[in-house]
């Protein structure tokens, strides 16, 4: 039994509990504490409880990797875990107290959207562990710059500020970004920087990143966007064929846009435009020589000094080719000569030929084969309405089917020729204006070509010939000299000088008759009169045999010349 001078443990905790109250409302706060001592690396404090506790010195570093500056008789607050342990000893946390004070801090913080400042000590998987002054937060790796960064080893240990994306106390999960603060800081220098810039105003900047469309410059924090099409007056295919990384350049500023805080940048504004005068200097049917830069399906360009291109239509591009590509005509980097067909200089367009730089193949063709000249060519098509014959020049000429032969239909004529067969023809006409060559073969046969008053077929005009009906129509006969002779045509009006012997009907296929030469059509069939011929000998009859006013008639002087005929005959 306990005595009064000799108080028992149990004596001691109820006469502490009277003095200070029930402890159980010690567990899970911070209180403050005294240092009573410093043994191996622990700390001994009272914290006015049975028992005192022990804390690693450790946890009163100021910062992870620091060493904790504390003596004997420092007032510090502790977080307490348990009043005693199974050892009667206060179990007391200073990192436990420092995390309580952060987050009742960091809600604050929280709330206002501030930053607060933290140390990165740690990597965990996805990101990195900060301590902000004793609560521990996660920094996702997206999160730790505006690009992404290899190496964080500089950024580690390092007091610097954060944002707090999240954090939920319950769980104990905070998440930081560096990255917004970075972003927060650009925005503001950047929004700095535009205000002291102004649209003309030349700059140097630092080339940072090269794509297909330009290159992005750093103009001292902010990048501006220095298209292709700015580069320089002449052709740049890709921006690295002017700039690459790294490299200072001198630009203009072309335009800023507040709002968005997007700059535009141009280079080739500081070089004189080469178009300043373009009009004098290409003039409208000028030949120059440049080279090809760009083909596409529409035509080709033509660099005619550096920063001026002028496009060949691919409907200016050849005589003679006609719906091709235009990389089966020229190629690229290849030099050829071009007339210029117009100047816009406003719009900075030129409109160029290429085939204008050549003689007209048609033009050519005439002055080597005159009209009446004979010339050879292979068959390279046949239509329905003639024969198409390659000739020299890359041009092509025209047989109508009506010029092919004498004596036949126009489809039996057509199929005397095939394709690819080597035919020899007579020019009839030529129009390079319109780039046609009329042929003909027929013309060929019997002596040759008509000229004047001569047909192919041997005979002149007034010249009097026995034919024979191959066709009798509405509109006249057709008719044939001789059995193979040349076919001709006689209207209905010059069957007769009567004009009940002017019916088609009264003639029958196969029957002879003589009729004269009167002329030949475009094809140079030659055409026929009964009617001309009937007039010419009463003519000769007149003028031979007297006339009515001598006193004989009519009927008496063709008498005589009928009588004078069949006696020759």
């Amino acid at each position: 039994m306990a005595t009064a001078a000799n108080p028992t443990r149990d004596d001691f905790a109820a006469l502490l509990d009277q003095t200070l109250g029930a402890t159980d409302g010690f567990e899970g706060r911070v209180v403050k504490g005294t240092v009573t001592g410093i043994e191996n690396d622990m700390v001994v404090i009272d914290v006015g409880l049975k028992s005192e506790g022990r804390v690693p010195l450790r946890e009163f570093a100021p910062a992870p990797g620091q060493k904790a500056d504390l003596k004997i008789g420092d007032e510090v607050e502790v977080y307490v875990d348990r009043v005693e342990n199974i050892h009667g000893e206060a179990m007391l946390s200073r990192d436990r107290a420092r995390r309580e004070a952060a987050w009742d801090k960091l809600e604050q913080e929280f709330a206002k959207t501030a930053r607060v400042e933290g140390v990165i000590f740690g990597r965990v998987k996805g990101g990195f562990t900060v301590d902000l002054n004793g609560a521990v937060a996660f920094l996702p790796g997206s999160q730790v710059d505006i690009r992404p960064v290899r190496d964080v080893t500089p950024l580690m240990d390092l007091p610097q500020p954060f944002q707090i994306l999240k954090m939920d106390r319950r769980r104990g999960n905070i998440v930081v970004s560096r990255r917004a603060v970075l972003e927060e800081t650009r925005a503001e220098q950047r929004t700095g920087l535009i205000q002291s810039l102004h649209e003309g105003q030349v700059i140097d900047g630092v080339v940072k990143n090269i794509t297909d469309y330009g290159a992005f410059v750093d103009l001292g924090g902010i990048d501006g966007l220095l298209h292709v099409t700015d580069m320089s007056y002449k052709r740049v295919n890709h921006p690295s064929e002017v700039i690459n990384i790294g490299d200072t350049v001198r630009v203009q500023i072309i335009r800023i846009n507040r709002e968005t805080q997007r700059i535009s940048l141009g280079m080739k504004q500081l070089e004189s435009d080469p178009w300043e005068g373009a009009g004098a200097k290409y003039p409208v049917g000028a030949k120059f020589s440049g080279r090809v830069t760009n083909i596409t399906e529409y035509g080709a360009f033509v660099e005619l000094e550096p920063g001026i291109e002028g496009l060949v239509h691919v409907s200016e591009m050849s005589w003679t080719k006609k719906n091709v590509h235009p990389g089966k005509i020229v190629s690229t980097s290849q030099e050829v000569e071009v007339v210029i067909l117009e100047v816009d200089q406003d719009k900075r367009r030129i409109s160029l030929g290429l085939k204008q730089a050549q003689q007209n193949p048609w033009e050519a063709f005439v002055e080597k084969h005159p009209v009446g000249s004979t010339v050879e060519g292979e068959v390279k098509n046949a239509t329905e309405f003639g024969l198409f014959i390659g000739l020299d020049g890359d041009v092509d000429g025209m047989v109508h089917m009506s010029d092919i032969a004498w004596g036949v239909t126009g489809e039996e004529a057509l199929a005397l020729h095939h394709k690819g067969e080597t035919v020899q023809a007579v020019v009839l006409d030529v129009d390079a204006e319109k780039e046609r060559i009329s042929l003909g073969i027929k013309q060929l046969e019997r002596g040759g070509v008509a000229t004047g008053t001569t047909s192919s077929a041997g005979v002149s005009r007034g010249q009097t010939v026995t034919v024979s009906v191959l066709s009798v129509g509405d509109a006249g006969l057709d008719v044939q000299i001789g059995d193979d002779g040349a076919t001709g045509f006689i209207r209905r009006g010059d069957l007769g000088r009567d004009r009940d012997e002017q019916r088609p009907e009264r003639f029958q296929v196969g029957q002879k008759f003589d009729a004269m030469v009167t002329g030949f059509d475009r094809s140079k069939k030659p055409t026929f009169s009964i009617k001309a011929m009937q007039l010419a000998e009463e003519k000769q009859a007149v003028a031979q045999y007297g006339s009515s006013d001598s006193g004989a008639s009519l009927g008496d002087i063709l008498g005589e010349a009928l009588k004078a005929r069949q006696e020759n005959n």
